[in-house]
């Protein structure tokens, strides 16, 4: 059985997500989305908030599994019996990034391999920064993220004024 693990803080999970998610599920029999507990970051988005939100995205996903992490995700790849990691590239500039996370993974556990995957054209310039700041001045999200994500956020930042 072949399993994946694919991190992020996933704040908040948007389609170009989601699209990586069907690719990696389609090739491998489990994948996790290992929702990463950031202590650097101040989320828009609670650890467990995200967690729902991730799961209600992945329902009709059977072989996508959910869970939070601190930690290495070497570790947490190893504790679930992954031997992939799965990393979204969208552009020239993700790649210098991730290869350095790549080849610094592969060093602190050799049997943990990397695997890009592109994400559809219409979703190659998303993140969820910028996502944020979009919905933080009351701009329309309705195209970059499922529809419980475009309400979870449209309450969150009215909560916040």
């Amino acid at each position: 059985m072949k399993i994946a693990v694919y991190p992020g803080t996933f704040d908040p999970v948007t389609n170009g997500h989601l699209d990586i998610l069907m690719r990696a599920s389609s090739i491998f029999d489990v994948v996790y989305v290992a929702i990463v507990i950031n202590l650097r970051k101040e989320p828009l988005f609670s650890t467990d908030e995200r967690i729902k939100l991730v799961r209600e995205c992945t329902k009709d996903f059977s072989n996508v599994k959910i869970e939070k992490f601190n930690g290495l995700v070497v570790d947490f790849a190893q504790k679930v019996g992954a031997t992939v990691v799965i990393r979204g590239l969208r552009a020239i500039s993700d790649f210098d990034y991730e290869f350095q996370m790549a080849l610094t993974n592969r060093n602190l556990n050799e049997n943990v391999d990397t695997v890009f995957l592109m994400p559809h054209k219409d979703y190659t310039y998303l993140s969820s920064s910028t996502i944020r700041e979009i919905a933080k001045f009351n701009g329309d999200v309705s195209g970059f993220v499922p529809d419980c994500v475009r309400r979870a956020m449209a309450k969150k930042f009215r909560s916040k004024k």
